[in-house]
């Protein structure tokens, strides 16, 4: 049930009404029309800007529009009035039943209030985390990662069919020093020093895979040429990093489910059909770029090289595939990757990077447009840095890397649960402060904490209700007599609970998994705020003694508070807490 989509309807249906009735002229555009709460909520429950958005292209004055909207509103018996504002929004107010009907829907739904049925959506792919397979995953990693997964997870909740994607970097140079750091920990085994020298990874985490090496080739690479172990200890080395990538990320809750690789692109022939695809179409030149603004790097010279015409979709450059030697560029790869999955029948795609890549984004939207015919797009989002601190000091902790804070170090300090939802707490494309002293204190300050007391206060309600002899299980709730929720206090909780499919369906179609924590916290302040309220006036407790039908009616409405909580919780990957300790 979304009462502000049903209201929309309502809001369509009397335009069209109009127009028939020659009012408003035929052929208006009704897609930018929308009920929303008001600014103010003094100003009633839903505002719609129908009249703002169609004045100018039915050449009519705001007001007359919306004065002829109210009319034809005021009609239903969920409108209890209609009251045009200003230059001529129109504001609503609907009748208390409307939102005892939204308590009475959460409670049926359970879990599934607020999603749409799978089948009903598009079939999305949702790229994330595809850190290079040299190491364990960082802080950063981990913001990636965690708005990937919640970003998938409220995908799947609003009805599209999501598939979880990591693309396995395992084609360029880092791979090989990965295999020659890996090489020194395997003399390290056989009681050699490790010549760690400039630019290789100087992270403990290798010790373990030395010791493997050892393990499986004894000391048989030692005294050959690098040419006749690098193969071998590379591929070895990176599928002992994806199963460490594989465990942070599980430590973490994400799971998924296609790991796609870059170096089997290679030798396939796919990366020369994606390119000749993009020749086929006249995308595909010799050329020579202009220098790079600013200062010019001291190696730069102009060079002629395979060119992709990028520009012809928006970006701000012509890009190279395959350089001045014949080599094929690192966007090359990525260009058939994508291709690949819009092959395999995605109708969006979905990348998210580090901030580092903002100057990919132009590029690979060019190309996925380009292969596509304009038919899949692109979204690429942006993940900003994390910094650590404790108590306010900037906070480093971690040696086994080497030279960075693990995902590990992060979960293993503050929880799974506490990092997911903190992660989440800021847009994707802000920088985010996570504190380990504040992110575990509790305080309202802590929206993690804030919103579990929420929940934990839910369940201590609904076990004291049961003590008094109320029936708390949701077919009985269901049935409540909630025409005893009439406190404007509990009313207002009740328009809370009713924006969740709302915000379910902006977050989605913005790919904002944000926006969940900020209505989370927000929900469980108005909870907190009842709560608080029932300290002066006792008509406001939950549990009133004496009065089963009321209380039933009150557990109805936290009930349904804790049904939101859950859904909330679990497109952010958390356990809903059920006391606190």
């Amino acid at each position: 049930m979304n009462i502000f989509a049903d209201i929309r309807v309502l809001v369509i249906d009397a335009l069209n009404a109009m127009t028939d009735a020659g009012a408003l002229p035929r052929g208006l555009d009704l897609a930018a029309v929308a009920v929303e709460p008001p600014r103010d909520p003094a100003h009633g429950d839903m505002a719609t800007n129908a009249a703002m958005v169609l004045a100018k292209p039915a050449g009519m004055k705001p007001r007359d529009i919306a004065q002829g909207l109210a009319e034809r509103l005021s009609a239903d018996p969920r409108i209890t009035s209609a009251e045009v504002a200003g230059p001529g929004f129109l504001n609503l107010r609907l009748g208390t039943g409307q939102w005892r009907g939204v308590l009475r829907a959460a409670i049926a739904a359970g879990p599934a209030f607020g999603s749409v049925p799978k089948g009903h959506g598009e079939r999305i792919n949702v790229e994330f985390v595809s850190a290079n397979p040299t190491g364990p995953m960082h802080v950063g990693h981990t913001r990636g990662a965690v708005f990937g997964d919640a970003l998938a997870n409220l995908l799947d909740f609003a009805g599209h069919e999501v598939t979880r994607e990591y693309y396995v970097n395992d084609g360029g140079a880092q791979v090989d020093v990965l295999a020659r750091s890996a090489f020194e920990r395997y003399r390290e085994a056989h009681g050699l020093e490790p010549q760690i020298s400039e630019g290789l990874y100087p992270g403990d985490y290798l010790i373990p895979v030395g010791e493997a090496l050892k393990a499986r080739f004894g000391d048989s690479l030692l005294d050959l040429p690098e040419a006749d172990w690098l193969d071998r200890i590379r591929d070895i080395a990176i599928a002992e990093m994806m199963d460490m990538i594989r465990a942070d990320l599980e430590l973490v809750g994400v799971r998924m489910d296609v790991y796609s690789s870059e170096r089997a692109l290679y030798g396939t022939g796919r990366i020369e059909a994606a390119i000749a695809r993009l020749d086929q179409a006249g995308l595909i030149y010799e050329g020579v770029l202009e220098p790079p603004k600013g200062k010019l790097p001291d190696d730069w010279e102009p060079r002629e090289q395979t060119l992709f015409r990028s520009t012809s979709y928006g970006d701000d450059v012509d890009r190279p595939v395959r350089k001045s030697d014949g080599r094929w560029t690192y966007f090359a790869p990525d260009i058939a990757y994508h291709w690949e999955k819009i092959d395999r029948g995605f109708d969006q795609l979905i990348d998210i990077f580090g901030a580092d890549h903002g100057g990919y984004v132009k590029r690979m939207q060019a190309a996925v447009a380009a292969l596509s015919n304009g038919r899949v797009p692109l979204d690429v989002k942006l993940i900003q840095l994390v910094r650590l601190f404790k108590n306010g000091e900037p906070f480093k902790m971690s040696k086994r890397a080497g030279t960075f804070v693990t995902l590990r170090d992060v979960v293993e300090q503050a929880g799974r649960d506490v990092t997911r939802f903190h992660m989440l707490t800021r847009k994707n494309d802000a920088a985010l402060d996570f504190d380990f002293a504040k992110v575990l204190e509790q305080s309202k300050d802590n929206p993690v904490w804030y919103v579990q007391y929420a929940n934990a206060r839910i369940n201590s309600v609904l076990a004291r209700a049961a003590e008094a002899g109320v029936d708390t299980s949701d077919a009985a709730l269901a049935g409540a007599d909630l025409d005893l929720i009439e406190h404007p206090a509990e009313l207002a909780l009740a328009r809370r609970i009713a924006e969740w499919p709302r915000t379910v369906d902006i977050a989605a179609r913005a790919h904002e998994p944000h926006r969940i924590a900020f209505y989370l916290y927000d929900l469980a302040s108005d909870l907190h705020a009842l709560w608080n309220r029932g300290n002066d006036d006792q008509t406001l407790r939950f549990v009133q003694d004496g009065d089963p039908a009321t209380t039933a009616a009150k557990m109805a409405l936290v009930r349904s508070v804790a049904v939101v909580i859950a859904a909330g919780l679990g497109i952010l990957g958390v356990t809903p807490a059920k006391e606190m300790r």
